[in-house]
């Protein structure tokens, strides 16, 4: 596979970026063992779904599978099993007919149909009182969680702001492969928060790669928040 425009992040990486411990996301992407409740006998749990760099011998995560991710913390942190993520998930793919359906602006609309059809699938009707009503749905499916993310004509994610009201930082899967950069002068702020702690001076830093002093503070500031 051609790794430009895919965007790489290692699981640590992704962890920052996405606030799920490196844990939950090999389990949510590598699969998990686990005992049946009935008779203890050892069952092993597919991924939610393929990711993107399945097919490669690399230990990491594609830019579409990273914001992907982001959707499946908001469903846990409200209860939805992971097996009735893997089904939405599936039935998701099949209906839009796109490969990361949970990031498609069409989830923000469709989505709670699909996951009554998930539950109604795997039998979790606790669940059914987070989809009966839009408003409750909603609060899953946070405006939050599209807020940054632009799309291309095909409604697939293309680039992602990750700042609250703010454009300062981008990840690109065409640029730095998809590492997050500062938007104007495409450096990553890695390099760039990296270069501050060495120096100490943020002006420094900005006429040493010849850039605006609000570029190093719009590093500076990501990767103290990514930290925090």
């Amino acid at each position: 596979m051609k790794l430009t425009g895919v965007g790489l992040y290692t699981f640590h990486e992704a962890a920052r970026l996405t606030k799920v411990p490196v844990r939950d996301l090999r389990r949510w992407l590598d699969g998990y063992s686990h005992r049946e409740k009935a008779n203890g006998s050892p069952v092993r749990a597919a991924p939610l779904w393929e990711p993107e760099l399945a097919s490669e011998e690399i230990e990491a995560i594609s830019f579409h599978d990273l914001l992907e991710l982001r959707f499946v913390r908001a469903f846990r942190r409200h209860g939805v099993s992971l097996q009735t993520i893997r089904v939405a998930s599936r039935k998701a793919r099949e209906l839009f007919e796109l490969p990361f359906p949970f990031t498609s602006r069409r989830f923000q609309t469709d989505g709670r149909t699909i996951f009554t059809l998930a539950i109604n699938e795997t039998g979790e009707t606790e669940l059914l009182d987070l989809v009966k009503g839009q408003y409750a749905f909603q609060k899953v499916i946070e405006p939050s969680l599209y807020r940054g993310i632009e799309f291309d004509q095909d409604d697939i994610a293309r680039r992602w702001y990750p700042s609250p009201r703010s454009k300062a930082i981008v990840l690109d899967p065409e640029i730095a492969f998809g590492k997050p950069i500062v938007t104007d002068c495409a450096v990553r702020t890695s390099i760039l928060f990296d270069a501050f702690m060495a120096e100490g001076n943020k002006n420094l830093v900005a006429r040493l790669y010849a850039i605006p002093v609000a570029a190093v503070e719009a590093a500076v500031a990501f990767e103290e928040a990514l930290a925090a």
